[in-house]
């Protein structure tokens, strides 16, 4: 990291803490001041069973370990995990990140995937996150799932890399469309620019994951640049 980008970071922190002293953060349950996510409302928020899910994308799994998509046609990503399920104060947090600009909610947001990996470690050459398309970049000023895998590496020596994918065409969203409709929204959207990936095993980051369809697309456009594995952690599952 450049001398530049250090001292970014540093009046970033700063920044931030001067805007906690002046709007001390409340948690987005129960309002309660001093964190934007207190610990109590945060354990009412369920945690996705790895145990009880889709070895391979993460859904809920039959007694093979497979659900009945992935028994009749596997994605080609070998693994999607997910932390919690996008539900109560998650989904709220995960709407002020996304949409409304609340970018401080990146931290605890993405030591929740730091804790995840903790417990639960991923093989891992690099981290990439999910890419914006250029227009939705320019127009919210930054990529939620890039905020997120540098918060979730953030100690653990893990690498990110943002300009490893590129969202070539700029697709609908995804959250009023079907299965697969969401496939078809998604076909050869993305592209791998860094030929540093040949090789190497990735781990793809994201929000929130529904069907698979944007990781599995980003996954087909890794692998096709020589990716050796790509596996995926999303913060939230939908049910």
């Amino acid at each position: 990291m450049s001398f530049l980008e250090k001292a970014g970071l540093h009046w970033s922190a700063l920044y931030r803490h001067f805007l906690d002293l002046l709007f001390p953060p409340r948690c987005l349950g129960c309002r309660k001041p001093g964190a934007w996510l207190c610990q109590a409302c945060l354990e009412q928020v369920p945690r996705v069973n790895t145990s009880s899910c889709c070895y391979i994308c993460g859904d809920r799994a039959g007694d093979d370990g497979l659900c009945s998509r992935c028994r009749t046609g596997p994605l080609r990503i070998e693994r999607i995990r997910s932390v919690l399920y996008f539900e109560g104060v998650l989904r709220e947090a995960i709407h002020r990140l996304k949409y409304r600009g609340c970018v401080a909610l990146a931290e605890p947001l993405g030591s929740l995937m730091a804790a995840y990996l903790d417990e639960h470690p991923v093989p891992a050459d690099v981290v990439v996150p999910v890419p914006l398309h250029i227009t939705r970049l320019r127009e919210r000023g930054y990529n939620q799932a890039a905020l997120l895998a540098r918060e979730m590496t953030r100690g653990n020596g893990l690498v990110v890399n943002e300009h490893t994918l590129v969202r070539e065409r700029a697709t609908a969203a995804q959250v009023t469309l079907s299965a697969e409709e969401r496939k078809l929204n998604v076909k050869d959207a993305f592209r791998c620019v860094d030929a540093g990936v040949v090789g190497r095993k990735v781990l793809l980051v994201d929000d929130v994951c529904t069907t698979g369809a944007t990781l599995e697309a980003c996954a087909l456009a890794l692998y096709e640049a020589g990716a050796l594995s790509v596996q995926a952690l999303t913060l939230a599952r939908a049910r």
